[in-house]
């Protein structure tokens, strides 16, 4: 890779988002998002602000490595989770005919405080992922890019940091989403270029590509396919960006938004697992999270590209992140005034954090925060019961569900110890994973069914 070719041009992706971001910043513009004329958000802005807070470089990359090990069944098993759009679209929707302004102000109306505490504990955790998953990919990127600069990873992270939380605490969610559109853009442009170098590869075979079995076969890529049906109803409302879009702009406007971005988002991760899933067709080495298996597969300015776009997804979720953080602590924690100054703080705070997981944090703790879809699978018996069933649950039957998966969560985060492992099923953690989610829905469906027939009891007289 031309090292100076690919540091010239994300510098100037990085100087571009700064030059629009919003120039002034108003307190309605840095929470709710709106422009400096009052308006919301504009459908499209909507989309491609959801799409590329969602095709993260993180989710990328795991979509490739997915489609190397499984083929074409660890692909679609990661891309099923894009399905969300369509789960969480439905769910905003009902909550807003409800009138809430929000999921926490949902929460509020039926589980009052400790249910909106258990739910921001699992966003929290959602957050920083997202900036320190994304911030990884950058030092892995960099660190390859540049193997004979000592300490490439680090600094690079720094600098990607530093100028996502520039121009993020300048602007928050309206200056996350003007930059959101044009990041989008670039990546469009970016990575089909990419694509279309791809298919056009004498070594490449759609055909073979879409019934690649992938290194290891395809068996578990099904069983996480099976994994990912299981958690994509209560997927989105864990994602606090998402769920952030969902309420800025009218219901029709945003009930079309989710739509377009559901099969914009899908077919760019199906895409990007095509390239993992050539990689073991070719048979290359797995090297540096597939990084350095494509440098050795593809032309320099083709690797460049696919690198770039890596790099712009990370930069677009880093900005999205912290403008969902300074909203978190402020409008729903209420730890710091609903001024820009305490925005601001805010995003500092989870910018430092992220950052600090990043650059010194052990592999445990990168999987105690993967493993925050398998926690948020408690709201899937409640939102079911609640907003489907027409049933109101009481708040012993949540704090059940909630602890049911908080330990599931906790048993596949620790699968390998002594202990857990007595009550796991000897397999691949896919596998082990899957038994965790059908415990953690069985024990959560059976406490909600009792619970509010009670209440329906109770209320009948």
């Amino acid at each position: 890779m031309h090292a100076a070719t690919l540091i010239t041009i994300f510098a100037a992706i990085l100087l571009l988002s700064l030059v629009v971001a919003p120039k002034r910043a108003t307190v309605v513009g840095f929470f709710g998002g709106q422009t400096a004329e009052g308006q919301a958000p504009s459908l499209w802005t909507l989309v491609l602000s959801q799409v590329t807070t969602w095709i993260f470089a993180r989710s990328l990359m795991n979509a490739a490595i997915l489609g190397f090990y499984y083929g074409i069944a660890g692909t679609l098993a990661y891309a099923a989770y894009y399905a969300s759009f369509l789960t969480g679209g439905y769910i905003v929707n009902r909550m807003r005919v409800q009138g809430a302004g929000s999921v926490q102000d949902w929460l509020t109306s039926r589980f009052g405080t400790p249910g909106t505490t258990a739910y921001n504990v699992v966003i929290a955790l959602r957050l920083l992922s997202e900036v320190f998953a994304n911030l990884l990919v950058v030092g892995l990127i960099f660190s390859a890019a540049l193997p004979d600069v000592a300490n490439a990873g680090t600094i690079s992270i720094l600098i990607v940091g530093v100028v996502a939380l520039a121009y993020s605490a300048w602007g928050g969610l309206s200056a996350a989403l003007r930059t959101d559109v044009v990041q989008m853009l670039l990546f469009l442009v970016v990575f089909g270029i990419a694509f279309v170098a791809l298919v056009l590869r004498p070594e490449c075979d759609l055909g073979a590509v879409l019934t690649a079995p992938g290194a290891s076969g395809p068996h578990n890529g099904w069983v996480l396919l099976v994994v990912a049906a299981l958690q994509v109803f209560s997927y989105p409302v864990h994602d606090p960006v998402m769920m952030d879009r969902g309420f800025l702009a009218d219901r029709d406007t945003t009930r079309k938004s989710f739509l377009h971005a559901f099969w914009l988002s899908t077919l760019c991760i199906i895409a990007f697992g095509f390239f993992g899933i050539q990689a073991s067709l070719e048979g290359a080495a797995y090297e540096g999270q597939l990084i350095g298996t494509w440098s050795a597969m593809f032309p320099t300015w083709v690797f460049t590209l696919l690198i770039l776009s890596l790099l712009v997804s990370a930069l677009s979720t880093l900005d999205s992140a912290l403008s969902s953080a300074a909203r978190l602590v402020v409008e729903e924690l209420k730890l710091a005034p609903r001024t820009l100054a305490g925005g601001r703080v805010a995003m500092l705070v989870f910018a430092l954090a992220g950052g600090a997981l990043t650059l010194c944090g052990n592999q445990t703790l990168f999987d105690a925060v993967a493993v925050s879809g398998t926690a948020s699978m408690f709201l899937t018996p409640v939102l079911v019961a609640s907003l489907i069933g027409g049933r109101d649950v009481p708040l012993w039957s949540y704090m059940a569900c909630f602890f049911a998966a908080l330990y599931g969560a906790a048993a596949y985060m620790f699968r390998d110890t002594e202990f857990v492992a007595q009550f796991l099923y000897d397999g691949h953690k896919y596998e082990q994973l899957l038994q965790i989610c059908l415990i953690v829905l069985a024990v959560g469906f059976a406490a909600v069914l009792i619970g509010s027939r009670r209440v329906e009891a109770r209320v009948g007289g």
